[in-house]
């Protein structure tokens, strides 16, 4: 069934609409296949409001929700929903979200904290915990495919390297030399002013500013985020006594996030022939 429709998604071929239905009708499609972009991400979060705190069959909760990310990954690996080398970028956003992670929670920063028991914790962190970062890879490679994803005026990628390595770097030091974060904002602002990406939610090119869509999945995981606290799968200091929600100065923090983690998309094979630099 996943299969049809996959091919039903991608089948770009004309479609004899009448110009007040096309809108809606593109609008209906670009949201459904946002959502199936959103495969990995749906699926383990669905997990994360099914599995019970005190976890399954005598396993802890975030012991059986590391299972179920392993689980979904094998599965869309097999069914060929992506690639060894889409895996490995999935990998490598695995491993820097779960060094990112650990620094957090260490005692000398305590940012945030995962207060439940598990045997698969590292350093204090849940290793289910680097598949929320591999979940952005994930939607976005697969966004790429099903909308047909194309990048103009891409910057060079030297400088698109340098500003990603950047803001992952100030994840770490603005606990010790202060935030850069808005000064990295304006530097990716001007290096993606011009890049536009082109998408096909029915069967005619659309576009947006590439920006745009940064912004927008950031604040899309920052709602994420918001219910994973709710659910008290890990909690920020403020959260410990009564939730509440996220700061929303986390939004920023993830559309960041969300331009280091295109940077390594956009720099697979496949990905980077539709991808446009300007000489």
């Amino acid at each position: 069934m996943l299969s049809a429709l996959d091919a039903h998604l991608t089948d770009m071929r004309p479609r004899a609409l009448r110009p007040v239905a096309r809108p809606l009708v593109e609008f209906l499609y670009f949201g459904i296949k946002e959502a199936r972009a959103c495969l990995f991400a749906g699926l383990f979060f669905l997990s994360v409001f099914v599995v019970p705190r005190a976890g399954l069959f005598g396993i802890a909760r975030y012991d059986v929700l590391f299972a179920i990310a392993l689980l979904i990954q094998g599965w869309m690996l097999y069914a060929r929903l992506e690639t060894w080398d889409e895996v490995k970028a999935i990998g490598l956003f695995h491993v820097v979200g779960f060094a990112l992670e650990v620094f957090k929670t260490s005692s000398g920063i305590a940012s945030w904290s995962y207060p439940d028991a598990g045997v698969t914790k590292l350093f204090g962190v849940p290793l289910f915990s680097g598949f929320m970062y591999a979940a952005i890879g994930s939607y976005i490679i697969q966004a790429w495919r099903l909308l047909d994803l194309r990048i103009r005026h891409h910057p060079p990628y030297p400088m698109a390297a340098a500003i990603a390595i950047l803001i992952y770097v100030n994840f770490y030091t603005h606990h010790f030399i202060g935030d850069f974060r808005w000064y990295l904002a304006a530097c990716a602002l001007g290096l993606y002013a011009r890049t536009t990406v082109i998408f096909r939610p029915l069967d005619r090119d659309r576009q947006m500013p590439l920006l745009l869509g940064f912004v927008l999945t950031g604040f899309f995981i920052w709602l994420a985020e918001n219910i994973g606290t709710f659910m008290g799968v890990w909690r920020y200091p403020n959260q410990l006594g009564a939730w509440s929600a996220v700061h929303v100065s986390k939004w920023s923090a993830w559309s960041l996030l969300v331009i280091m983690t295109f940077t390594i998309v956009a720099n697979l094979k496949h990905v980077k022939a539709r991808v446009h630099v300007p000489d």
